[in-house]
C-alpha cells in the first residue's frame, strides 16, 4: 500500500511538472512575440524622435543665423539711397554689441552694388576694425556668386541659386530692391554674409548637437555635416571615421531665409512664400517681379536654397551602429532576462520536485525503519522472554541446557543492546553530537578493540579475519569510541552480508597526504550498482538484504559516514557484484604527531 501510494504521488508530481513546463513555454512564446512588437514600436518611436530632434537642431541653427542677418539688413525704404552704407554700419555695430558670439558668427560682411549701366558689380567689404565699408576685390571663393549675380542683372530676375549651384563658401546673399515701375521692384544691391566656419565648428554646432542629441552630457550619436555639392568636404564631424554612410537619418542643413529678404524688400505673400500654386505678392497692384514664384518660377522660396534643400547635409548614426541595432540589442537583453527568469522558475520547480520526492522517500524509509526496528526488537525480546519463562518454570534442568539458555539470553541481549545503541547514536548524530572530544589515539588499539568486540559475530558466521596493519602507524586525532563503533559496523556488515565462512580483511596504512586509511574488505556477493549510490543513506537497505530477510536497521553505514566526516575525513566504498566489497575510512593524522615526525627528521 505504501509503495502504491508512493507511485501515485510520483505520477502526480511529474504530471504537475509537465503542466508547469508547458505553461512556461507558452509564456515564453507569448513574451517573445510581445517583445518583437514592442521592439518595432520602440524603433519607430526612436526614429520619429530622432527626426524631430534633427528638425529642431536645424531650425535653431537657421534661426540664429537668420536673426543675425535680419539684425544687419535694413528694411526697404528705411533710408535714402545715399545713406545706405551708413545704415548698414549702424546696424552692424549694434549687432556686434550683442557679444563675442555675435561678433564671430560671420567671417566677412560685404555689399555688392551694380554700376550705373548694370554691367559690373562693385564689392564693398566691411572693415571690422575701421568700422566702415571699403572697396575690395572679389574673393576667389565668391566667384561663382559674382558670375551668377551678374547674369541675373540682365536676366529674368532675382531668386535663390538654382539646384546644384550652391557656392563653394558658406555665403548668404540677401537682395535689396528698388521700384522700377509703380507696383514693381528689382534688385539694386546684395548684402553678402560669409559664415565663420571655425566658429560654426567649435562653438555653434557642438552646442546645438549636445542640446538636441545629447543624453545627460553624453552624446549617443555620431554626427557629420558635409557640403551637398561635395559630400567628401566636411564642415563638422563628431568623429573623423563617420562620413554619413549607413546613417539613421539625414536632413538638409543651413538654409538661409529668402523670406527675410522678401519681407525686408517690401514683398508680401498670400498663403506663404513657396513654389507652386502662387508666388509672392507686391506691396501694390500688379504681377510679381520676374522670376518670383508661380508655375514658371525657379522653385519658390520655402526657406532654403535650391529645391527645398540646404547648402549642407546633416547625417546622424547611433554609436551602437544603428537604431535598429540598439533596439535589437535591447530586445535580446530583455529576452535573456525573460529566459533567465523562466529558467529560474523551472529550476525552482525541479528543486521543489526533487526535495519533495526525497522527503517522500525519506518518509517511506522511516516508516520502513519503524516496521523493521519493531521486528528487530521483537525477536530478541521474544527469545529472552521465552528462555526466562522456561528457566523459571523448571522446564530446563540439565546443566548443559541451562548453560545454553544462558548463552542465548546473553547473545540476544547483546543484539538488543547493539540495536538500541545504533538508534541512540543516530539520534545523537541528528542532534549534532556525532563524536565527543577528539584526542590523539592509536590506530592499532582502536582496530584491535573493534576486532575483539566483533569476535563473537565473526566466529558465529565462521569468517576468517585477516589483520594487516602497517608498522609504526602515526596517531590520529579521533574520538576513539565513535571510530571504534564505525569499524565495528563495517566488520559486522562484512560478516552479515558475506558468504558463510568467508574472508574478512582489516587493513590500515598511512598516506602521503596526511591521512590514515582503514579498510574493511570481504569476498561477499558485492553491492548492486543501483544500491551503491544510496548505501550511506539513512534507513536505506538494499533490495537483496530485504529479500533475504537479513536483520538490520539501515543506520549502520550512515553512522559510519557521519563519524568519518566528523573527523574531517571521508568514508567511501568500492564494490562490484560477485567480487566483494571494500569500505575505506580516511582519518587525518594528529598534528602533534606530524610535528614530532618533522622534528625527528630534522634531528636525524
Amino acid at each position: 500500500m505504501i509503495q502504491t501510494a508512493d507511485n501515485a504521488g510520483g505520477r502526480f508530481w511529474w504530471l504537475l511538472a509537465m503542466v508547469l513546463v508547458l505553461l512556461c513555454v507558452a509564456l515564453g512564446v507569448i513574451q517573445y512575440r510581445w517583445l518583437g512588437e514592442l521592439s518595432e514600436a520602440e524603433q519607430q518611436r526612436m526614429q520619429t524622435g530622432l527626426g524631430l530632434s534633427l528638425q529642431r537642431l536645424s531650425r535653431d541653427f537657421n534661426t540664429e543665423i537668420n536673426a543675425a542677418a535680419g539684425a544687419i539688413m535694413p528694411r526697404a525704404g528705411a533710408e535714402p539711397e545715399a545713406d545706405r552704407q551708413a545704415e548698414y554700419q549702424a546696424r552692424i555695430e549694434r549687432w556686434r554689441a550683442n557679444g563675442p558670439a555675435a561678433e564671430h558668427l560671420f567671417k566677412a560682411i560685404a555689399i555688392a552694388q551694380p554700376n550705373d549701366d548694370r554691367s559690373a558689380l562693385n564689392l564693398f567689404l566691411y572693415d571690422l576694425e575701421a568700422r566702415m565699408f571699403r572697396p575690395a576685390e572679389w574673393p576667389t571663393a565668391w566667384a561663382p556668386l559674382r558670375e551668377r549675380t551678374l547674369a541675373r542683372l540682365t536676366g529674368p530676375g532675382f531668386g535663390p541659386p538654382p539646384p546644384g549651384e550652391q557656392p563653394d563658401a558658406p555665403l548668404i546673399e540677401l537682395p535689396r530692391f528698388h521700384a522700377i515701375e509703380p507696383g514693381q521692384r528689382r534688385e539694386s544691391e546684395w548684402l553678402l554674409l560669409e559664415l565663420n566656419l571655425d566658429h560654426v565648428r567649435t562653438a555653434m554646432l557642438p552646442e546645438l548637437v549636445q542640446r538636441h542629441l545629447g543624453n545627460g552630457g553624453k552624446l549617443d550619436y555620431q554626427v557629420a555635416v558635409s557640403w551637398r555639392n561635395n559630400p567628401s568636404n566636411f564642415v563638422f564631424q563628431t568623429e573623423p571615421g563617420f562620413t554619413g554612410d549607413g546613417a539613421d537619418a539625414t536632413i538638409p542643413f543651413f538654409e538661409p531665409s529668402w523670406e527675410l529678404a522678401m519681407r525686408r524688400g517690401g514683398f508680401r505673400r498670400a498663403g506663404g512664400i513657396g513654389g507652386g500654386g502662387g508666388g509672392p505678392r507686391t506691396m501694390g497692384k500688379g504681377p510679381p517681379p520676374p522670376g518670383f514664384g508661380g508655375p514658371g518660377g525657379p522653385g519658390g522660396f520655402s526657406g532654403g536654397p535650391g529645391e527645398r534643400g540646404g547648402y549642407w547635409n546633416l547625417a546622424v548614426r547611433h554609436r551602437a551602429g544603428s537604431l535598429e541595432h540598439v533596439v535589437q540589442h535591447a530586445r535580446w537583453r530583455n529576452l535573456g532576462i525573460l529566459a533567465s527568469l523562466l529558467a529560474l522558475m523551472l529550476a525552482a520547480l525541479a528543486v521543489l520536485i526533487r526535495f519533495t520526492q526525497r522527503e517522500r522517500r525519506l518518509a517511506w524509509l522511516q516508516m520502513d525503519f519503524v516496521a523493521g526496528i519493531s521486528h528487530e526488537l521483537r525477536t530478541p525480546l521474544a527469545v529472552i522472554r521465552t528462555a526466562g519463562h522456561n528457566l523459571q518454570g523448571g522446564l530446563v534442568t540439565n546443566p548443559k541446557q541451562i548453560q545454553r539458555y544462558g548463552a542465548l539470553v546473553r547473545d540476544e541481549s547483546e543484539r538488543l543492546t547493539g540495536i538500541v545503541e545504533q538508534v541512540l547514536r543516530f539520534a545523537g548524530a541528528q542532534a549534532g553530537r556525532v563524536i565527543q572530544k577528539r584526542e590523539p589515539a592509536s590506530v592499532e588499539t582502536i582496530i584491535d578493540e573493534a576486532l575483539a568486540a566483533t569476535a563473537c559475530v565473526t566466529e558465529g558466521a565462521g569468517c576468517i579475519v585477516e589483520r594487516d596493519l602497517e608498522p609504526n602507524l602515526p596517531r590520529i586525532l579521533a574520538d576513539s569510541a565513535a571510530l571504534r563503533q564505525a569499524i565495528i559496523n563495517l566488520i559486522g556488515n562484512a560478516a552479515k552480508y558475506g558468504f558463510s565462512g568467508a574472508w574478512i580483511g582489516v587493513k590500515a596504512s598511512a598516506t602521503a597526504d596526511g591521512f590514515v586509511e582503514i579498510k574493511v574488505a570481504d569476498h561477499g556477493p558485492g553491492i548492486p550498482a543501483a544500491d551503491l549510490r544510496h548505501i550511506f543513506d539513512a534507513f536505506y537497505r538494499g533490495k537483496s538484504a530485504v529479500a533475504d530477510q537479513i536483520h538490520g536497521t539501515g543506520l549502520g553505514l550512515n553512522l559510519v559516514k557521519r563519524i568519518a566526516e566528523a573527523h574531517d575525513g571521508k568514508a567511501s566504498v568500492h564494490s562490484e557484484p560477485g567480487q566483494g566489497t571494500e569500505f575505506t575510512l580516511r582519518i587525518p593524522i594528529a598534528q602533534i604527531e606530524t610535528k614530532e615526525h618533522e622534528f625527528e627528521d630534522s634531528v636525524s
